[in-house]
């Protein structure tokens, strides 16, 4: 069953994200995900959530996802990532 995995983003140094983002695609597609949203307008209507940029992944499975998340590769770029971007980021099996 895919995982979604679902990002709420704040970018604070935009050219560093995107040398993160230069890095991190390549690694998605190896690991079978692909984009569904990337940062598109999004609208709120209902609750009190404040999201900043929304980056939805699906991967083909939430074990899939932990073994990207959780390897070398990701765990290398991440460091990058939390250099210049904070995020709340939450999994949800699919149907």
């Amino acid at each position: 069953m895919a995982a979604l995995v679902i990002f709420d983003v704040e970018i604070r140094d935009l050219d560093r994200y995107q040398d993160f983002m230069n890095q991190v695609k390549p690694a998605l597609a190896a690991a079978g995900a692909k984009y569904l949203a990337r940062g598109g307008e999004h609208r709120l209507y209902e609750g009190d959530w404040t999201p900043r940029r929304i980056v939805i992944l699906e991967f083909p499975s939430i074990e899939a996802w932990e073994g990207f998340y959780n390897g070398p590769v990701y765990q290398g770029l991440k460091v990058v990532r939390d250099e210049c971007s904070s995020a709340r980021l939450v999994a949800v099996q699919g149907i």
